[in-house]
């Protein structure tokens, strides 16, 4: 009983003491960001028939559709032209700024705005990756994605420099960003005329707004550090909840999509791989996709395994050596897909969503793989990174990049 109980209090302690998966929480914000923002770059030319008033599915029809199924948009605020240039530029700057780490928390809120804003506006215009990117894009506000590889992580640092040389940090971005968006919350929806429809993202966007005044009081005013702490560890917990699902939602993707396939006709004889190599819509590369399906025996071992490899993910979780063999083959699955269907967003999307069980050892070996690479790039003349004061017992003064304490307030660290 006693082994029960201390086990009991280190899984509540580890969950509660830090944010786990540091790495691979910013390759899925890396990941989704950059999957959203190459699709809307790639389909600015187009962006009018796909969600704007040129769209088959016309603004009447969209608002239609909302009012019955209570989705999130808010390019029903409005018709104009201009409300919905000034929404896709939006959208396309959210992305980036997800992409690069600035104010993850914020940013992971209006990325989720754009993504949800601009599919639900035409529901018939996405596929199984647009499918991924709006649900990880919800569950991706709830994640601590900034800790590691991040323009956060670096403000986080700096900061932890100049309070290690006794000078004081002031943020000024972070409250006049907060106060921003509070007042577009508070008039977007009664200017846009619009107040029925979805609650939840609205209660998460004033949840996540009134979150960061909380956690900057908490820095500011508070005499003692335990209501920072309280704070740390509820969001800790939130993200480690997050994490979870995120994973079950991966898992549950394969899982479905395999047990469907066991169902097919097709997939049960090995020849569901052969007809949409030969559908022109996924055929970007005829030739290559007969030199592929030239072979009966290469197209019913590819069927097989795709099956087998999907049933079976879920089940090699407890077995790390298996479960990354299957993982490195789903990643390339996923690139081949990209390259011969011609899905390229569609497998993004996946391979992000793999990420999440990608080993921390790996990432950690890519990043650094980057570092040096950004290095060799570097102008000679450029002066080099000033090396980290120690402290007389020869340890570091400030906290190595791995290991900075990186807040995700809007309105930055505490000073």
């Amino acid at each position: 009983m006693n082994r029960l109980s201390m086990a009991v209090s280190r899984a509540i302690a580890r969950v509660a003491d830090s944010a786990l998966a540091p790495y691979q929480t910013a390759v899925l914000r890396i990941g989704f960001g950059l999957t959203w923002l190459l699709f809307l770059l790639r389909e600015y030319p187009h962006r009018q028939e796909l969600y704007g008033p040129d769209s088959p599915w016309s603004w009447d029809l969209a608002a239609q559709l909302v009012g019955a199924n209570d989705a999130f948009t808010v390019l029903l605020w409005s018709d104009s032209q201009v409300w919905f240039e000034a929404v896709y530029a939006l959208a396309v700057l959210f992305s980036l700024l997800l992409l690069l780490g600035w104010r993850t928390r914020t940013m992971a809120a209006l990325f989720m705005v754009g993504v949800l804003t601009l599919q639900n506006r035409s529901v018939f215009m996405g596929d199984g990756g647009d499918n991924v990117l709006h649900i990880m894009a919800v569950y991706l506000v709830f994640t601590r994605c900034g800790q590691v590889w991040s323009l956060d992580a670096r403000r986080a640092r700096q900061a932890e420099q100049a309070r290690a040389r006794g000078e004081r940090t002031r943020d000024r971005v972070g409250p006049a960003l907060w106060a921003v968006l509070g007042l577009v919350l508070l008039l977007g929806p009664l200017a846009g005329g619009r107040t029925d429809g979805d609650w939840f993202i609205p209660a998460l966007l004033w949840a996540v707004w009134l979150g960061q005044a909380v956690w900057w009081l908490a820095g500011r005013l508070a005499r003692t550090d335990q209501p920072r702490i309280l704070l740390d560890v509820v969001a800790n917990v939130v993200h480690n909840g997050a994490l979870l699902v995120i994973m079950a939602e991966a898992c549950l993707i394969y899982a479905t999509a395999g047990w469907y396939k066991v169902q097919g006709s097709r997939w049960q004889d090995g020849t569901a791989v052969h007809y949409p190599l030969h559908l022109e819509y996924f055929s970007p590369w005829p030739s290559l996709a007969e030199l592929l399906t030239a072979s009966g025996t290469l197209v019913m071992l590819v069927t097989y395994v795709t099956v087998v490899v999907q049933v079976a993910f879920p089940f090699t979780l407890f077995n790390q050596r298996v479960k990354n063999v299957l993982l490195s083959f789903m990643i390339l699955e996923h690139a081949v897909i990209a390259v011969v269907l011609g899905l390229p967003f569609f497998s993004l999307a996946m391979i992000a969503a793999d990420a999440v069980f990608l080993p921390t050892s790996f990432l950690r070996r890519t990043g650094r793989l980057a570092a040096r690479a950004r290095e060799r790039l570097r102008p000679r003349g450029e002066a080099a990174p000033v090396p980290p004061r120690r402290r007389p017992d020869g340890a570091p003064a400030v906290a190595p990049a791995e290991a900075a304490p990186v807040t995700d307030s809007v309105l930055g660290p505490r000073t």
